[in-house]
């Protein structure tokens, strides 16, 4: 099958009309874990289903620090088999199956004076473990450079407003960073399309057994049911809903700052929480130019999991003030244009919610529904293999692991590409077919396509239509807050809207 054959294959749906009423796996949930069950059943030649209630991405997949991670922080725990295996599925990601979607970043730890001595040992021998990691893991230093001691000068190069009075220098590591967690989704989901898996949004799984669904169509409001020869749960917080299942799920809050805000800062900065060896507020750099600062880590009581977490105000302050602590202005409330909280699925085990393991685990309920929990974003892929492998039913190897998704390639080729650095960004090669798509649809010049939508706003026109024909969203929150980001701030959300409601209006002729 050519690329644009794939492309166009990979199309995912909204609602029931049309699904099977047999199949091998049916997937319930569309966030990481669940597009990624997806792709590792289709690509081993099983018939799959794959649904949620609301939409890709709509939960934890959306709300995360947009990192994948390496290992480091579970390495610091004792956990080295969650470190190792973090660090060889953060090198499948950059190097193989999404090289357009993630990128390097620098971790800068400035050493100010409010991190001690002991803290900056740890730290560089910290640093040192995780490039044995990365090591270990076979992921070249041309994908993550190695560590390394930089001067005060060359500190407040990458980050400028740092304070400069005791600043000692700088410890400088490398991690993978995301485009976008939520456009990763969508690039897994579509890709689990072309493969041959049916993807749909605003499906609700009313009732599950392990050989039965009840589904309904949250647009018409029409159910039905759907035989499986297995059902997989990958809800994340939200699977106790389906099956019983004991989770001690925790808060992570992120504040939104805009571009301005922090000016010239390059790097992500490292700021050590007082009072603690080990825990660390970050102020990230996004592709876009915006800021996320965080992140917390707090237990979320009570049996009712909201569907979008609200942060409080006294992470919001806690946040603040940390950050605060390191640059000569200090960054206020009203600097905050935005901010969002996810729920990690924990699995359930004495102590704090920050000491658990991201450990993850498959379990089968006694109505035989396998059920993958805990985990976390980097390591997707290998808790798809883990949850395909319990049904049993797969008749090939998994193949993910060497498998790119739509729209990946080596780094050379994606720079090499002809095509609108902002689709090669969002979308790798798949850039051209993008515009081309919207163009067909619209009969809008390519400069009306790609102009962006609002002041402010980069978002384009083409991607929007896109997300409709292509990518399964049914209103503008689809488009805005999921297949953009740019529901994080109210007021861009508001003039984004005209935009959005008229690739609608295009997508659907």
């Amino acid at each position: 099958m050519s690329a644009v054959a794939r492309s166009a294959a990979g199309r995912i749906g909204v609602g029931t009309e049309g699904l099977p009423e047999q199949v091998d796996v049916v997937v319930i949930g569309l966030g990481v874990t669940g597009t990624g069950v997806a792709l590792d059943a289709a690509t081993r030649g099983l018939s799959v289903v794959a649904l949620d209630a609301h939409d890709l991405a709509f939960g934890t997949s959306r709300w995360s620090s947009k990192l994948v991670h390496g290992g480091l922080r579970y390495l610091a725990r004792g956990q080295v088999g969650v470190a190792h295996e973090s660090a060889v599925e953060r090198g499948i990601l950059m190097e193989t199956t999404a090289p357009h979607l993630t990128h390097a970043v620098g971790m800068l730890l400035p050493l100010l004076p409010q991190v001690s001595r002991v803290q900056a040992t740890l730290a560089r021998a910290g640093f040192a473990a995780g490039d044995l990691l990365r090591r270990g893991a076979r992921t070249t230093p041309q994908t993550l450079p190695r560590p390394s001691r930089i001067s005060a000068a060359e500190v407040l190069a990458l980050a400028p407003g740092l304070r400069s009075a005791g600043l000692r220098g700088g410890l400088l590591s490398w991690d993978g960073q995301l485009e976008d967690d939520a456009r990763l989704v969508t690039c897994i989901a579509r890709t689990a399309a072309a493969h041959g898996a049916v993807v749909r949004t605003h499906a609700r799984v009313l009732s599950a057994t392990g050989t039965r669904v009840e589904v309904r169509d949250e647009v018409t409001g029409g159910t039905r049911a759907i035989s499986a020869r297995a059902v997989i749960n990958a809800t994340g917080v939200w699977a106790g809903s389906l099956v019983p299942v004991r989770l001690r799920p925790s808060r992570g809050t992120h504040l939104v700052l805009r571009p301005g805000t922090l000016p010239g800062v390059r790097a992500t900065v490292t700021v050590p929480v007082p009072g603690s060896l080990n825990r660390y507020v970050m102020v990230l750099p996004q592709p876009d130019g915006q800021f996320y600062v965080g992140l917390t880590d707090e237990p979320v009581d009570g049996d009712v999991i909201p569907d979008v977490p609200e942060p409080s105000e006294a992470e919001i302050g806690f946040l603040l003030d940390v950050v605060s602590a390191a640059f000569d202005r200090p960054l206020r409330r009203d600097d905050v244009v935005g901010a969002y909280a996810g729920l990690r699925p924990l699995l359930d085990s004495d102590g704090s919610t920050a000491d658990l393991s991201r450990e993850h685990a498959v379990l089968t309920s006694e109505t035989g529904v396998i059920t993958v929990v805990g985990g976390k974003l980097t390591t997707y892929r290998k808790m798809a293999e883990d949850a395909v492998d319990a049904t049993g039913l797969a008749p090939e190897r998994c193949v993910t692991a060497t498998m790119p998704l739509l729209g990946a390639a080596p780094r050379a080729a994606l720079a090499a590409l002809e095509a609108p650095p902002r689709l090669v960004r969002r979308f790798g090669t798949e850039a051209d077919y993008v515009l081309g798509d919207a163009r067909a649809k619209s009969g809008l010049s390519d400069a009306e396509l790609l102009a962006p939508i609002a002041d402010g706003i980069p978002v384009t026109l083409a991607e929007l239509i896109f997300g409709v024909t292509h990518e399964g969203a049914h209103d503008v929150a689809d488009l805005l807050e999921r297949r953009t980001r740019v529901g994080l701030v109210d007021a861009d959300l508001a003039a984004a809207t005209p935009a959005a409601e008229r690739a609608l209006a295009i997508a659907r002729g």
